[in-house]
């Protein structure tokens, strides 16, 4: 009885062994690797559609969120100074539109060339 469970162990393994073997040399055979690059590329476009359908999702959930806190969906802002300032964000420059610190910084020390030491 134990010679005949070996026999069956021996066959089975066998028989995996040539399935094993035969399913590699299939998948390294032109037709094989044919069929594994052909599914490659096909998951490799399905990954890249997704991928840019998730990329454009966000892109509209953000634009919606800028609408919103630059006020062009309420009606607070006219679209074209929205564009505007899409355009350039930090605006024109206008002369007095900023404090200058050269002359004095908030301190009272005077501008970088007052002599005086930081410490």
């Amino acid at each position: 009885m134990a010679r005949l469970f070996w026999i069956a162990v021996g066959a089975g393994a066998g028989v995996y062994a040539v399935r094993k073997l035969t399913k590699t040399v299939e998948q390294y055979s032109p037709a094989g690797m044919s069929d594994s690059l052909s599914s490659s590329i096909s998951s490799l476009g399905d990954g890249l559609r997704e991928m840019a359908a998730v990329i454009r999702e966000g892109m509209a959930e953000r634009e919606q969120e800028l609408r919103l806190a630059l006020g062009v969906e309420a009606g607070t802002m006219s679209p074209e100074a929205a564009q505007s300032l899409v355009d350039d964000p930090t605006g024109p420059s206008r002369p007095g539109q900023y404090p200058r610190y050269d002359d004095e910084d908030e301190f009272g020390l005077g501008g970088p060339g007052n002599g005086r030491r930081p410490y």
